[in-house]
């Protein structure tokens, strides 16, 4: 083999081994330390990026409940950005934005990233979790953030079975009602305690009477 192939055969394996460990890399960042799902939404604005996007509701369509936004921001700038808000346009419902611990702001910091979603991150809570629409569909999701502005795109909607499970809301247990006595039961009572009341005094006036009927004979036979 000349030189010049030999070269040219170590350049194509080096060129084959290069993609290999750049596409292993990609995949370990993205599919196990991220959990990046390919049928999530995601999109770049300036120096931010929102991947995994997602809302999750009820596992049980007929549970009532609220429903959580799941995503994970990267911020590539160098000054720190704050989510001031996040809203679902289009519908009624409010979201509920808090921080991983304690109060204070939501921040992604300067070359970090932000995950909302799952135990011990960010939260994104909608109260009424029906009000962002059934699963199956997408809804549109807004982040306001401080320096970027609002970046909105579509989510899709899905219950918290499977791979989002552990992402999922809580259940909001419903009301147990307290028991009420019937009609029927309440007229038995107040019947019941009539007839004893009367019971009692008729009880009562027969004893009289009798203390009465003593007390006349007893006379009768002195005189």
């Amino acid at each position: 083999m000349s030189r010049s192939l030999r070269h040219g055969a170590f350049a194509a394996t080096a060129l084959v081994f290069s993609i290999a460990t750049l596409s292993a890399c990609a995949a370990g960042n993205d599919a196990q330390t991220l959990q990046v799902r390919p049928d999530n939404a995601a999109t770049a604005v300036d120096s931010i990026k929102i991947q995994n996007l997602n809302i999750i509701t009820q596992p049980d369509p007929e549970t009532e409940g609220p429903a959580v936004i799941a995503a994970t921001l990267f911020n590539d700038g160098p000054k720190r950005e704050v989510v001031e808000k996040v809203t679902l346009p289009g519908t009624n419902a409010t979201v509920e934005l808090k921080p991983a611990k304690g109060k204070g702001p939501v921040v992604i910091p300067a070359g970090g990233r932000l995950i909302i979603g799952g135990k011990n991150n960010a939260s994104a809570v909608i109260e009424n979790g029906r009000q962002a629409g059934a699963d199956g569909n997408v809804q549109n999701v807004a982040f306001t953030l401080s320096e970027t502005g609002d970046i909105e795109l579509g989510a899709a909607i899905v219950p918290a079975t499977s791979f989002f499970e552990k992402f999922g809301p809580s259940t909001a247990p419903s009301p147990k009602p307290s028991p009420t006595p019937s009609a029927s039961e309440t007229g038995s009572e107040t019947g019941s305690e009539a007839t004893g009341e009367a019971s009692e005094g008729q009880s009562g006036s027969q004893a009289d009477g009798t203390a009465s009927d003593g007390t006349a004979d007893d006379e009768a036979a002195t005189h």
